[in-house]
């Protein structure tokens, strides 16, 4: 299970070939700024991603994601390596 900063479904890319979601999807949307590396998607299914933009939509503001690969875990594990001692 993880916790996500921001809840996309991962398959729904639209005619920018990304990843997208609405900013109000975010626990912290003053997290979610162009570059910044996320994790995203939902409790069962999550992915670390790269914002790429920030693009009003309506009365929302859509976020552009882009996919990074690997596993979640796998991130962890570089993360731990770099803070070990």
């Amino acid at each position: 299970m993880y916790r996500v900063d921001i809840t996309a479904d991962l398959n729904d890319e639209d005619q920018s070939g990304y990843v997208w979601t609405f900013l109000d999807e975010a626990r912290d949307p003053a997290q979610i700024t162009p570059g910044a590396l996320v994790v995203a998607g939902d409790e069962d299914a999550a992915a670390v991603c790269q914002v790429v933009d920030l693009a009003p939509a309506g009365d929302g503001t859509i976020v552009h994601l882009r996919l990074l690969p690997g596993l979640v875990d796998d991130y962890r594990a570089l993360v731990e390596r770099a803070m070990a001692s």
